[in-house]
């Protein structure tokens, strides 16, 4: 048996297929986003900073506070922001973002990217929202939060069972077009709370009997069992922070003031609510064809919010303070209390799915360059080329 004969020619190279010889291996070429899972405490910061750069758009993370939620989330300096609680804020001005992240409560989901691995997708002209999207898998879509009020011919317009062989688990079977499919929720759906209680804790007479404590209307967290599997494969919290709303009652109100020449027309006061120890702010005191009135204030309802920015852990004089720095014109979102109570109730802020109008058209507050004291829940010091916000 011939073997082939090989030769080495120093211009032409090797000719022996057998031999390969390699570069170094190229860099991996795959980018893949990560999700941070942040918890705070009642009044705690989650502990970094949001930085806008003005040249690139992106939404960067800078200095992590050591042992803050950021820091135990494994959320580090520089890295890129692409959703914050399951949406993608590629497209979203700064301030909707800072919004979206003060009014959320004590859970922030952050999906992120190393900066080299934004810059690297950024080059490569990579769908960054798409890549977003890839990374939750196929068929997956967000909770919905769903108020369904009964009606005479239907009631709820659903019944929920358990999941056979799935302990703690239960889905929904609904009626056509009753109630409950017109407040969002279908056949097939995954019930994740009721009434803000996971259900996952309760047996399925304990929520029979939650529903019919209900007696007008109840809440439920939804999701499909595609989505599900989404949120147990990314070992992530099934919570309304991260839900589409559908239809909740007691929306908060956004009020544009602009002061007369009494002021604006009403008193804000600190008052413990009846029959609770929680001290809240309260509008009273509304004069007749005030600024106030005229714009829809009304007596005893509950302040949420100063120029976008929730108030409601504030002390009463830095509130007052605040509200003078804004100048002639100020922004205030407010709610009923019997609305406050619903979302207490619920355990999620009023201002969670409330799109409050933008911050920089809040007069003077919010002036380039003006930097708000740091212990409050948020800083913002504007530039010209950068953005930041301390959450």
């Amino acid at each position: 048996m011939e073997f082939p004969h090989f030769t080495f020619n120093p211009k032409e190279g090797i000719d022996n297929p057998a031999l390969v010889i390699t570069d170094d291996p190229e860099p991996d070429q795959t980018v893949v986003p990560r999700l941070c899972q942040l918890k705070r405490l009642e009044g705690q910061s989650y502990g970094f900073f949001l930085r806008m750069d003005q040249d690139c758009r992106g939404f960067e993370i800078r200095d992590v506070e050591p042992w803050s939620p950021a820091e135990h989330s494994g959320l580090r300096d520089g890295d890129q922001v692409l959703e914050v609680n399951e949406e993608y804020v590629g497209n979203m001005d700064f301030y909707r973002v800072v919004r979206k992240i003060q009014s959320c409560g004590l859970h922030l989901f952050l999906l992120v990217l190393r900066r080299a691995q934004y810059e690297q997708a950024v080059s490569m002209g990579v769908d960054l929202e798409m890549l977003a999207r890839d990374s939750k898998g196929e068929h997956w879509s967000r909770p919905r939060l769903c108020h369904i009020s009964r009606d005479l011919e239907h009631g709820l317009g659903m019944t929920i069972i358990s999941v056979e062989g799935q302990k703690g688990q239960y889905m929904v079977s609904t009626v056509t077009d009753g109630p409950a499919e017109r407040a969002g929720v279908y056949t097939g759906d995954r019930v994740i709370w009721i009434n803000g209680v996971p259900v996952s804790t309760l047996t399925l007479s304990s929520i029979s009997r939650t529903v019919k404590k209900s007696s007008d209307s109840v809440t439920v967290l939804v999701t499909d069992s595609d989505s599900e599997t989404s949120y147990v494969r990314r070992r992530m919290p099934i919570l309304p922070v991260v839900a589409e709303c559908c239809s909740l009652p007691h929306t908060p109100k956004t009020i544009h003031l602009a002061k007369g020449p009494d002021g604006y027309g009403f008193l804000l006061r600190q008052e413990k609510l009846a029959g609770t120890q929680r001290i809240a702010h309260v509008l009273r005191e509304v004069d007749v064809r005030s600024p106030a009135e005229e714009a829809g204030m009304e007596d005893g309802d509950l302040l949420l919010a100063v120029n976008g920015q929730p108030v409601e852990s504030m002390e009463h004089e830095d509130i007052v303070q605040k509200i003078k720095q804004s100048g002639d014109k100020v922004i205030l979102t407010s709610i009923s209390i019997p609305g406050r109570d619903f979302y207490r109730e619920l355990g999620i802020s009023p201002l969670l799915f409330h799109e409050a109008c933008p911050l920089q058209d809040a007069g003077s507050a919010f002036h380039p360059d003006c930097v708000q004291n740091r212990s409050g829940p948020l800083t913002t010091q504007l530039s010209e080329r950068t953005s930041d916000a301390f959450l």
